[in-house]
């Protein structure tokens, strides 16, 4: 067996989860290595909605502009249409993805960035090529094996699938991001909730100009009602814009129970045909495959020295677009918690805060997609399509929603309340935003429980509340303008409080480890010019905010104290495990 090679932080999976675990540790200066059975990055659009929580990770680890450079934008991705196919008779839209104005208006209050549309073979490189640029070292070809755990660290087997031959990885941790069925979670005894492979799926990913069809009702997804669409767990076929307008890519469903159909070239461009419903353009097959909804969702995120992160840890179908988000996301929140433990500013017990945190979540979107799929349901029902049919009949029953009678106007009604109703699935803002920790790493301050003004999974509500995202306002330094998001993260603790703060300015420079202060109010470094900050922050002018480096509020005190230090340094003895 060849030389052990050795590095602190061993990442299998070069998808969203691994490709962002590695990016943010090598810019956070740990050294790791990435490996993959593959031989190249994905090669297939795959996962593709990119919210704005994302967007404020890949702002902070440096690549945003490199996503947006390469994204369909927000202004293309919303009007999620409804129809008997593409060059057939629509029957609704939801403006979805921001687009509606008023959610257009909170998701520009909300957050600096702004959600887009980049498909994961897009995604992939981008992330993989910063990550290998700041340090990281790619493996392709690179099979895992197994793994061993000690005291010390983990001894991982992997197989070069070129050379045919295995050797060991030493790792003082280990994270699997190895997808839906990840051999690293099996191996490291993950528990987990749910099930798989609970209805049946096809992707065809092909070429084709669908301009006419679709420029004019600029979209991300088009849903397709036709006779089988039901069959599987998506609930209707679904034309997916890869790229503005002649790169697609359809989803199908298929009957679990009797497996896969062959995935003939024929057999793909006969589903493409009916879903468009044109037989003259021309149609390119670039791929298809078959694949599973899932919905499965990991009890707990770690084992000792092995941690798990994205697909490996939640397994569910695309609706809503979570899962390349949640994935990114998990990583964020555990590349600073081993950057800290591996330079021994943190105690190995800020380890356990990942699952707490993140396995919540984990479960929500789980929960959340799965719903969504449920919730397609009542347009099939507002045209009676559930029930078993001829094709006939389906357009028969259609057809009859433009009819003059009483029936038809309250056909009518249901429809459009039922395509209404997706809005949970399209425009889900607080599902995307409302994020709240509750772990060690979190230091309640003794307020009342939080409620929401309104529907938590479609409004973002802003709060400092300590566990939850630090707010977004735009401030001023000099003549720049930047958003209170820019001030924080970057690896780091950022303090923020304002005119009357010194003490806490004081308490975090005597701290011993890297506290970023952001002093706020008129003649400071920071100014506040229209007055937004002083209304979120949820602190007097002379109160403090501790942020950690993933962004979310750790501590607040709302008012000057003249305990700072002694506060500040419980705080972080607490979240640093050391308490």
């Amino acid at each position: 067996m060849s030389p052990v090679v050795e590095t602190d932080v061993l990442i299998v999976g070069s998808g969203p989860a691994g490709a962002s675990a590695a990016l943010a540790l090598s810019t956070y200066g740990v050294p790791n290595i990435v490996v993959t059975r593959y031989a190249s990055l994905a090669d297939t659009p795959r996962a593709h909605i990119t919210n704005q929580r994302t967007m404020e990770v890949l702002r902070d680890l440096g690549v945003e502009q490199d996503v947006i450079a390469q994204a369909t934008p927000q202004h293309l991705m919303g009007n999620t249409t409804f129809c008997t196919s593409l060059a057939g008779e629509e029957l609704g839209r939801v403006r979805s993805w921001g687009n509606d104005p008023l959610v257009q208006a909170a998701h520009e209050l909300a957050s600096p960035t702004r959600m887009c549309d980049m498909p994961q073979h897009l995604m992939e490189p981008v992330l993989v090529d910063a990550a290998v640029a700041r340090g990281t070292s790619l493996r392709f070809q690179t099979e895992y094996r197994s793994h061993t755990q000690d005291a010390d660290g983990v001894t991982v087997t992997v197989r070069d699938r070129l050379r045919g031959d295995s050797y060991e990885i030493r790792a003082k941790y280990l994270i699997g991001a190895d997808g839906g069925r990840s051999k690293v979670a099996e191996d490291a005894g993950l528990p987990m909730g749910g099930q798989m492979g609970v209805a049946g799926s096809i992707n065809i990913v092909f070429e084709a100009d669908l301009t006419k069809y679709t420029a004019h009702r600029p979209s991300t997804l088009y849903w397709v009602l036709a006779p089988g669409a039901t069959v599987g767990g998506i609930g209707a076929g679904l034309v997916r814009c890869v790229r503005p307008w002649d790169e697609w890519m359809i989803v199908w469903g298929y009957d679990v129970t009797a497996g896969a159909p062959d995935l003939t070239t024929e057999y793909a461009e006969s589903v493409v045909r009916q879903l468009v419903g044109d037989d003259e353009i021309p149609v390119t097959i670039k791929s298809s495959s078959a694949w599973t909804v899932n919905e499965m969702y990991a009890e707990t995120y770690s084992n000792g020295r092995v941690l798990c992160a994205g697909d490996a840890t939640h397994r569910h179908p695309p609706s809503n677009g979570l899962g390349s988000n949640t994935s990114i996301q998990d990583s964020y929140n555990l590349a600073w918690k081993l950057k800290l433990v591996l330079d021994g500013t943190a105690a190995p017990k800020l380890l356990d805060t990942y699952t707490a945190e993140r396995a919540p979540i984990g479960k929500q979107v789980v929960t959340r997609a799965n719903q969504s799929i449920g919730e397609t349901a009542p347009i099939f029902e507002a045209l009676d399509g559930l029930s078993p049919q001829t094709p006939e009949q389906l357009w028969a029953n259609i057809a009859a929603r433009k009819d003059t009678t009483e029936a038809a106007e309250k056909q009518r009604a249901w429809l459009r309340e039922a395509i209404a109703f997706k809005v949970y699935e399209f425009n889900a803002h607080g599902v995307d935003l409302n994020q709240r920790y509750a772990s060690d790493a979190v230091v309640p301050d003794g307020t009342p429980g939080e409620t929401f003004a309104r529907d938590p999974e479609l409004h973002h509500q802003a709060t400092s509340r300590p566990g939850a995202r630090i707010p977004h306002a735009w401030i001023t330094s000099g003549t720049r303008t930047l958003s209170t998001l820019d001030t924080v993260g970057k690896g780091r603790f950022t303090l923020l409080t304002g005119i009357g703060g010194e003490g806490w300015v004081r308490a975090a420079a005597a701290q011993g480890i890297e506290i970023a202060t952001v002093v706020v109010g008129p003649g400071q470094e920071y100014e506040d010019p229209y007055g937004d900050w002083a209304r979120l922050s949820e602190i007097s002018d002379a109160g403090a905010l501790l942020v950690r480096p993933d962004g979310f509020v750790a501590f607040r005190h709302a008012t000057a104290a003249p305990d700072a230090e002694k506060l500040l340094t419980d705080a972080l003895r607490q979240i640093l495990g050391h308490a």
